[in-house]
């Protein structure tokens, strides 16, 4: 009987069509008149005006300003009075004009992506002040893990509506520039943008303020978007030309490599192919085969750990591999994103990227240079302050995730380790070791090391007995001895992965939540990865907001005094600031006292300050 033909669910397919913007499908099937009946829910009414003062006038005056500025330089805004999107396309004149109008801080301006509507006022000299609601923003913080913030997926999740219908449009208009009608249509699909924004303030205020989060956005994530935005604007100064020579060091020892390379193997090949590799390993040297994949034998970075005491030419392709993606990555890599206006890197900083709230930054990735590797380390060197008479500032919080744990956990043993300035790693290697602090051995605070970052990332026996050479037994008993020591975290683990469990969800100490649908899987695995999730964010989450705090702190400090200092870079825990000689002494202050009074934890927050004429140095 349950396999027996039935009517199928036709709102059901109509939803999951329209996620995914199977539009013909739509039709197909019928469901085209679901459409046009939820269209008919949002109607607007447009008009263009030429007239910088009637624009003025729409706007002056009202408590908020939903807007939309295209690429275009055409700005468009909703009057809620009249129900009419006035649309005005902007040169230096209308700019001009509209600076009242942006910098007026009584005036509260709502609209999508206001980030990059800061860059664009900035470089016409207008300062856009008052930066209050972001549809983007907003999503994101409603749902950290969506990934879907652009505003036709909004509309769609929010208010069911489809703004692609007018995409159509906008390809026609590409292929005749020409075409009134398709012009207007074009025009008609960027006032949809605008009306989509004041419908969305609407249902993403009451949601935001329902789940407990308004604060979260308006004092956390809104204030932030204009520290990003400055902070890509002014970019940070690159010596090109150290960079380049920093290439041809790396290059030379890369070549010397290649060569020791072949000569212990006894023969020319492609090292960065893994199959000539492969085959040079395991059937020319004859080394024992750890794993094979369907295109033949395996050479990642897990298989030539295992085999490093094999040979002696293990370590050396380790080194090589490192220093090829040094070079390729961070030298070639980073040169073509050196602006030649004002030679310096404008990175992209992400507020809407990672589910756990840390920024993430692109074109380029400033925050995966590394810096274990000495080699990693010198690339800062090409990192500079600017002018003459300018250094950096780097600030860098010490231990902060395990700082958090210890709040959060009221963890007796941490709590009183942190308060007394005791090295954590030596007193977790006494604890778990069982010998007195001053005999632990410089491998025993290894260890203890990777079990104390490792253990809020629910990090297993197999994961450490990799990390840290020892066998899983060894590994197991060095967990269970920690989490016998440090009671208040095996409590903490057991109990948020149970709240969360019961919740759908996990919070920071700020309010910003995760929702983890994994550990409704049936999938053990995916269960599995959830509870990792449910233990980490929290931690991870609350120092992002912490170092996220401190950043506008720090860029209203700065703003509010005067100063000629600028807030240019941000890599996880650490804030690189350029500052002038006579104003070094306040600054150091300033970062400081902003870094470490973000919170009051049970533990100290401590930043530690350091000056130098390069990145190199100031770290």
């Amino acid at each position: 009987e349950e396999l027996t033909k039935k009517e199928w669910n036709k709102d059901a397919v109509y939803s999951i069509f329209k996620n995914l913007r199977f539009n013909r499908y739509i039709e197909r099937f019928e469901l085209s008149e679901k459409i046009q009946k939820e269209e008919q829910q949002l109607s607007f009414n447009y008009e263009s005006t030429n007239n910088k003062e009637d624009i003025i006038k729409i706007i002056k005056d009202k408590k908020r300003m939903f807007y939309y500025l295209d690429e275009a330089k055409t700005l468009y805004v909703y009057n809620e009075e009249s129900s009419v999107i006035d649309y005005i396309a902007l040169d230096k004149e209308k700019f001009e004009a509209l600076k009242t109008v942006f910098e007026n801080t009584e005036i509260l301006k709502c609209g999508y992506n206001l980030k990059e509507d800061w860059k664009a006022l900035k470089r016409n000299d207008i300062s856009c002040e008052n930066m209050m609601f972001d549809v983007r923003i907003a999503g994101y913080v409603l749902n950290s893990t969506s990934n879907k913030y652009s505003l036709e997926d909004l509309s769609l999740e929010y208010l069911n509506y489809d703004i692609t219908q007018y995409e159509e449009a906008e390809k026609q208009d590409q292929l005749n520039l020409f075409n009134a009608e398709e012009e207007n249509k074009l025009e008609e699909r960027k006032c949809a943008y605008v009306y989509v924004i004041y419908k969305l303030y609407e249902t993403l205020s009451k949601k935001l303020k329902e789940a407990n989060e308004w604060e979260l956005f308006s004092t956390i994530e809104m204030p932030l978007t204009e520290v990003l935005a400055s902070m890509e604007y002014d970019g940070v100064y690159v010596d090109k030309e150290e960079l380049k020579q920093f290439g041809i060091e790396l290059q030379v020892q890369i070549d010397s490599l290649k060569e020791e390379i072949y000569k212990a193997c006894g023969e020319e090949f492609n090292i960065n192919s893994p199959k000539q590799l492969g085959e040079v390993l395991f059937e020319k040297l004859k080394l024992p085969v750890q794993k094979k994949t369907k295109s033949g034998y395996s050479t990642d970075s897990d298989v030539l750990e295992k085999l490093i005491e094999e040979h002696p030419v293990i370590s050396k392709i380790m080194e090589y591999r490192q220093m090829s993606k040094l070079n390729s990555t961070f030298v070639e890599g980073l040169i073509p994103f050196i602006n030649q206006a004002t030679n310096r890197i404008h990175s992209h900083f992400h507020q809407t990227v990672t589910a756990t709230g840390r920024i993430s930054s692109t074109d380029p990735n400033l925050q995966n240079i590394p810096t274990r590797m000495e080699l990693g380390q010198k690339l800062r060197k090409a990192f500079m302050a600017q002018k003459e008479g300018t250094i950096l500032l780097d600030a860098d919080y010490s231990q902060i995730e395990l700082r958090v744990l210890a709040h959060i956990a009221n963890d007796e043993n941490m709590i009183n380790a942190f308060n007394k300035g005791e090295d954590i790693h030596k007193q977790a290697a006494s604890m778990v070791f069982n010998v007195p602090i001053e005999e632990v051995t410089k491998q025993m605070r290894s260890n203890a090391k990777a079990v104390n970052f490792g253990i809020v990332y629910g990090i297993s026996d197999f994961g450490l007995a990799g990390q840290i050479g020892v066998s899983r037994k060894q590994a197991k008993q060095y967990i269970e001895g920690y989490l016998e020591k440090y009671n208040g975290i095996k409590h903490f683990m057991e109990t948020i992965v149970n709240d969360a469990k019961e919740k759908g969800y996990v919070e920071t100490l700020f309010g910003r939540r995760r929702y983890i649908q994994e550990l409704s899987s049936s999938n053990y695995m995916i269960r599995q990865f959830g509870q990792r999730i449910a233990m980490n964010t929290p931690i991870q989450g609350t120092a992002a907001d912490i170092i996220k705090i401190a950043m506008i702190r720090v860029y209203n400090e700065l703003k509010s005094r005067r100063l000629r200092s600028k807030l240019i870079l941000q890599v996880h825990d650490e804030l690189i600031i350029e500052t002038y000689e006579n104003e070094k002494e306040k600054v150091k202050q300033i970062l400081k006292d902003c870094m470490e009074n973000v919170i009051k934890l049970k533990v100290p927050l401590i930043a530690e300050v350091g000056e130098g004429r390069t990145w190199y140095d100031a770290k």
